[in-house]
């Protein structure tokens, strides 16, 4: 019994601490589902948590069916991302190259989409790579965009 709450907590806490920290900008039904939500393509953006005046777009599919809605679902390795500067840039924190800036758990425990940040210095470029990994092995689909800094006027 103690064993079997033991469990259920790690996984809850595994769930939580891996949860996203996007805004929802819109989805899109791929496939209906007679019961449970139908599978959907969802779009979501999210600010770089240690550059000021940059967010990033991210795509990917989310399955539906029950599965989906109890979260036993395992999604795809699929995501497209495409990152923008919105302002002027300011940096918040001390930055490291391959820093993950975001994170989403995409099975119940074992596989993470990850999007991890680069910066080209001779450039001047924010390089942003999205891919998915597992607990053993990771996927070789992954998607990049690139932020050139340039000044940016209040106009």
């Amino acid at each position: 019994m103690k064993t079997n709450l033991f469990v259920t907590t790690l996984l809850f806490c595994t769930m939580i601490v891996s949860a996203s920290h996007a805004e929802e900008i819109g989805s899109v039904d791929t496939e209906f589902k007679w019961l449970g939500p139908d599978h959907k393509i969802v779009v979501e953006a999210f600010d770089d948590p240690k550059i000021e005046g940059i967010t990033c777009y991210l795509s990917r599919s989310k399955k539906g069916g029950l599965k989906g809605m109890v979260g036993l679902a395992e999604e795809t390795s699929d995501a497209s991302l495409a990152c923008r500067q919105v302002g002027p840039v300011r940096l918040t924190g001390e930055l490291k190259d391959g820093e993950k800036v975001f994170s989403e758990s995409r099975s119940l425990i074992f596989k993470t989409l990850q999007v991890v940040r680069f910066f080209d210095k001779k450039r001047q470029t924010y390089i942003y790579l999205a891919y998915s990994d597992r607990v053993i092995e990771g996927s070789p689909q992954n998607a990049i965009s690139t932020v050139p800094i340039q000044s940016w006027s209040s106009q």
